[in-house]
């Protein structure tokens, strides 16, 4: 009995070398369950076939590490954070009913969009909207005045999100007006990005200080906060019935009258029954940002018809389910019959849209891409490279327009409808910002959008597919390697 009694202590308690190896046995056990619960994961979740391939690669070929990349970067946790803080932030308002927010049929010359239509119908919860008039605004020297215009003469409520408020002297004279007006009563609200407000000092927030005026940071870069889930809308709506968005911020940057211009943009005026919507949306940021629900006639006023212009606005962002605005770009293409005009500062296309522009173009669709010459963001230049030759050629034309920067964006199909907002054709803008677009059924207006848009082209260098396929070699690895990092760019 002593001598089993010995051995079995000798089982149970191993000398020095045994226990290394029953300790080096359970961690690769360990490693071997994290690589195939991981490799399981990407397997069910990850849609892209290619994607998911690649993951489980990755995770079943590299210890530890495989896995640790996979949680760490593989895994779309943006949904789930963006939806989960707006729960944090509390329940949507009740939002008083539109008198006009009835389904109105399309102009009989503009029926072939009928399928657009339905499909924006589906997707987005706004209304499309008529009787509204969009003025647009060309580079800061004329949207400024008439923002200031706009925000002098407010009588009730002056509300503001944008993603850079820059502290120059475009910044201060904003600064100084909604001062102004707050201390005679006006109800003033701003909202500025946190990381966009990094882009200037002082900031708007410190040039505020001691005002009336109500100011809040979204999504405050807090230690362990989050480079993505930016708010990248601009949005300024007056007494609840003069609007203005489109992608320009706040800043000298915008002026292109004086010496070293630096950007190149359009912004809009929107006034009309649409106007509620822009509402809308920044009350529901203002919402999130500091818990207030703010609803009533005090803010949405009646709204009567004072243009032509069908308007629908689309307020999207990683809290959404669906991808509001890439599906309704998609539709758009897919709905062409003649040409699609495309002007956008960063250009970094998916798949889906990618096959969406060359089917169009196959059909004999005039496809037109204007992009900058030299973009504020070389590296995000250097991925849309690598993209264009393929666009080339199915014979989509790919134009270069000169310094300084050009921050323009807008879409329009067959000169009949019109997209214009503060998203770009990059992943940040259709998936980890949020943003803010309005979609415009109105020729005269899709007319003025083609005409800068030609303006721009006659100014431009088209660029050739052999131009793209003449790039030395290191262009070519150097183009390359910043397109594996596209989806984070």
């Amino acid at each position: 009995m002593q001598c089993d009694a010995f051995a079995l202590s000798l089982i149970m308690i191993p000398s020095g070398g045994a226990v290394d190896h029953v300790l080096n046995g359970v961690l690769i056990g360990l490693l071997a369950i994290l690589a195939l619960l991981s490799a399981g994961h990407a397997l069910i979740n990850k849609r892209d076939p290619r994607s998911a391939l690649g993951w489980i690669l990755t995770c079943l070929a590299i210890p530890l590490l495989g896995p640790l990349f996979y949680w760490g970067m593989g895994v779309n946790r943006i949904y789930s954070r963006a939806r989960r803080w707006h729960r944090e932030a509390g329940e949507i308002p009740h939002w008083p009913e539109r008198t006009n927010a009835v389904s109105v049929p399309l102009p009989a010359d503009l029926a072939y969009l009928k399928e657009l239509r339905r499909l924006s119908d589906r997707v987005v919860s706004a209304h499309l909207i008529p009787g509204n008039s969009i003025t647009l605004l060309e580079h800061g020297e004329e949207a400024y005045p008439a923002m200031l215009a706009a925000i002098n003469g407010a009588t009730s409520s002056v509300h503001l999100c944008t993603y850079i408020f820059d502290g120059d002297q475009t910044g201060r004279r904003f600064t100084e007006a909604l001062k102004k007006v707050a201390e005679r009563g006006v109800e003033v609200r701003v909202i500025v990005d946190s990381l966009g407000a990094k882009y200037s000092r002082p900031t708007a927030k410190k040039l505020l200080k001691g005002s009336r005026v109500q100011f809040r940071s979204f999504l405050p870069l807090r230690p362990g906060g989050y480079l993505n889930l930016r708010n990248h809308r601009k949005i300024l709506v007056v007494d609840g019935r003069i609007a203005f968005t489109g992608g320009m911020n706040l800043g000298d940057r915008h002026l292109v009258e004086r010496d070293n211009p630096q950007v190149k943009d359009l912004h809009f005026r929107v006034a009309g029954p649409a106007v509620a919507d822009l509402q809308r949306t920044f009350l529901e940021d203002w919402r999130f940002a500091k818990g207030e629900h703010l609803t009533g006639l005090r803010y949405f006023p009646e709204l009567p018809p004072l243009g032509s212009a069908l308007v629908r606005a689309v307020s999207d962002g990683p809290d959404k389910e669906f991808r509001k605005l890439n599906w309704i770009i998609l539709g758009a293409i897919s709905c062409a019959r003649r040409r699609v005009l495309i002007v956008t500062p960063y250009f970094i296309p998916d798949r889906p849209l990618i096959s969406a522009l060359v089917t169009a173009a196959l059909r004999g669709v005039a496809i037109t891409l204007v992009l900058p010459g030299k973009n504020n963001l070389p590296f995000v230049q250097w991925a849309s490279y690598t993209y264009l030759w393929e666009l080339q050629q199915y014979g989509v034309r790919i134009f270069s327009q000169p310094p300084p920067f050009v921050h323009t964006k807008f879409m329009v199909v067959d000169g009949s409808w019109s997209l214009i907002g503060s998203a770009n054709l990059d992943p940040r803008s259709l998936r980890l910002n949020f943003e803010f677009n309005l979609e415009v059924y109105d020729r005269n207006f899709a007319h003025q959008l083609e005409a800068k848009g030609a303006a721009a082209v006659a100014a431009a260098q088209e660029i050739t597919q052999a131009e793209m396929d003449g790039r030395p070699l290191p262009v070519k690895l150097r183009d390359g390697l910043a397109k594996l990092f596209s989806p984070y760019l």
